[in-house]
């Protein structure tokens, strides 16, 4: 694991800020780091737990356009505060073709400042925001998806991908 001097700014990190460096178990137990990724596009996508619901549809859409965005030259990282095992599951139930990063004590969560305070049933608790940062070859942040839904943002990702990132 790696540690960061500074927590993110209370509002999640943004464009041209430099991605913070993280090396995490994926759903195999091998490590991933970051850094080894330098040079490529990265989709880093944040998401509450693993089969649920919401991150079962937006898991299911990368997979469906897992191909695309992997023409594109980008890698799709999707990350959440589940164990290995637990991503391991998920990846398992629904075929998902992409790394899936376990970040059980919520370290690289807290870094890019994705640990929010929700409100579930009525009672304030705290939880990943579901985000999509896109990290371009230099490691800085090109483009931040916030309050993601998780209908159709995968195709919303791919086409940042195919059109947006020639700009950013």
């Amino acid at each position: 694991m790696t540690s960061l001097d500074k927590k993110a700014p209370e509002n999640g990190l943004d464009v041209n800020d430099k991605a913070p460096e993280f090396t995490l178990p994926d759903q195999d137990g091998k490590d991933v780091s970051l850094k080894a990724l330098r040079g490529k596009y990265i989709v880093l996508y944040f998401y509450p737990r693993a089969d649920t619901p919401g991150c079962t549809i937006e898991a299911c859409e990368f997979r469906d356009t897992y191909k695309k965005i992997e023409k594109t030259g980008a890698v799709l990282l999707g990350i959440s505060p589940d164990t290995s095992k637990a991503q391991k599951k998920f990846e398992e139930k629904f075929s998902l073709p992409f790394t899936l990063l376990a970040d059980a004590d919520r370290e690289v969560c807290n870094q890019y400042g994705m640990i929010v305070e929700k409100n579930m049933y009525g009672k304030k608790v705290k939880g990943v925001a579901r985000t999509t940062f896109i990290i371009g070859p230099d490691g800085k942040i090109k483009h931040v998806f916030r309050k993601v839904k998780p209908e159709g943002h995968a195709e919303e990702v791919l086409a940042y991908l195919k059109e947006g990132r020639g700009a950013a």
